[in-house]
């Protein structure tokens, strides 16, 4: 494998890199005699109570330094925050979602990656199918753990047939290793209807509940499906009564699991339940929410959270007029909690608006996809109200823009009012309809 640049941006002030005398420019050639290929790589040579850095410094000159590490970081920024550049997505996957883009985004919303530094670094899923056995050796050796597995199904001909990759049928021989060297995995289906439901789908729970205690958790989500399929292989959306199956099918393998191995480690994301109309989990089903990025009991911890939020309200005079955009999808949940909060709290109003995706089309209803351009078409006619809150899933992660690149100033200066984001927090959400603070 190739030595990634290591080339020092900055040292941190006072670090214990700054203190050996490392600076901008440095490159770092070998930690305890290896080559670096990546950050975890690095994290990992460096995690010893003695750490020595073969240096080469700017003038060309090679040092050997021993630096006595109290397991704390050693304060390098290096000129690229990976060391290398993230690993691309080698699939084809039919159901991928950025395939179902329109043209004209932001270049960066086409990027698909697949790495498993970024896995471990920051929760995404990886498939494992650009992985040489030199780099599986080198995860295992490192101990890399938890490492997030786009599994979608354990059938190899099948997960061929799916990924469009001849070598994506090596999932569940990678997944075993990891096992038996004692590496946690977290794992996601994507279900696709006449693909890997049903009887594949009962083979993938059963396949995976073998590897458990390694195998944390499992989550199953629906396929997304919008209107830029063209060309795509076709794919039908789940309905209220397939929902309704995969609902009860789930819940039989947790009941078999829970009492098997002691943990439901299976779990169906919220839109399961909300297409199905069934209720909604209690939150204690979801054994500490280990999928909650994957929208799995979103809707049952902000339910428990509201809840004990309503007994904090104090009673007094208010006079406060709330509009609450969101996706179809959640709004009968939000609907609910206005008119609770509305009862606990009288003088304020909330007006519950379902904002239909006309960017994306198809069958898509979740808010976490809803534009900006959409946000402004569906409210654009409503009554101004003292503020409207958004569920900031609609902005992408740590900026203020919609998909749509629409910006959340542009739809404050459209709508000339206040826009307010709201995380997934019962809280929160009390907070924000009543405009006060609860602790």
């Amino acid at each position: 494998m190739k030595q990634s640049d290591t080339t020092v941006l900055t040292c941190e002030p006072g670090s214990l890199a700054e203190e050996a005398g490392i600076s901008e420019g440095d490159v770092i050639r070998r930690i305890n005699g290896e080559e670096i290929h990546d950050i975890l790589e690095y994290r990992y040579l460096t995690a010893e109570p003695e750490v020595e850095l073969e240096v080469q410094k700017k003038d060309g000159s090679i040092e050997q330094i021993l630096i006595e590490n109290d397991y704390e970081d050693l304060g390098i920024e290096f000129t690229s925050g990976l060391i290398a550049e993230a690993k691309s997505c080698q699939n084809k996957c039919i159901f991928c979602f950025i395939d179902q883009l329109p043209k004209g985004m932001r270049e960066t919303v086409y990027f698909k990656d697949d790495d498993t530094r970024l896995s471990f670094l920051q929760g995404n899923y990886v498939t494992l199918t650009n992985l040489s056995d030199e780099e599986i050796d080198r995860l295992i050796r490192m101990r890399v753990s938890p490492i997030n597995i786009s599994v979608h199904t354990t059938n190899p001909e099948l997960r061929k047939e799916m990924l469009s990759n001849r070598f994506a049928g090596r999932i569940y021989e990678i997944m075993q290793k990891f096992a038996e060297n004692r590496m946690y995995m977290n794992c996601q289906i994507v279900l696709c209807r006449d693909y890997n439901d049903g009887a594949e789908l009962d083979r993938t729970i059963a396949d995976l509940a073998k590897l458990s205690p390694f195998v944390s958790s499992l989550s199953v989500v629906p396929v997304g499906l919008t209107r830029y399929r063209e060309g795509l292989c076709p794919l039908k959306a789940f309905d209220a009564r397939s929902a309704y199956e995969t609902v009860r099918q789930v819940e039989a393998w947790q009941e078999k699991l829970q009492q098997e191995i002691g943990t439901r480690m299976v779990y169906l994301s919220d839109e399961f339940y909300l297409m199905a109309k069934l209720p909604i989990p209690k939150a204690d089903a979801y054994e500490g929410f280990p999928q909650m990025e994957n929208g799995v009991g979103l809707v049952a911890s902000l339910k428990e959270e509201f809840d004990a939020a309503l007994e904090l309200i104090e009673p007094k005079k208010r006079n406060r007029r709330v509009l609450l955009a969101t996706g179809e999808l959640a709004y009968p949940l939000m609907k609910e909690c206005a008119q609770r909060i509305e009862q606990k709290a009288p003088g304020v109003s909330v007006t519950v608006c379902a904002v239909k995706n006309e960017f994306f089309g198809g069958g898509v209803t979740v808010a976490g996809l809803v534009t900006g351009g959409d946000l402004i078409r569906r409210m654009q006619n409503e009554e101004k109200a003292d503020i409207l809150l958004i569920p900031s899933v609609m902005l992408r992660d740590g900026e203020d823009v919609f998909l749509d690149d629409v910006s959340l100033e542009d739809v404050l200066k459209t709508l000339a009012m206040p826009v307010c984001p709201v995380d997934n927090d019962g809280y929160e959400l009390a907070e924000a309809m009543l405009g006060e603070e609860l602790f």
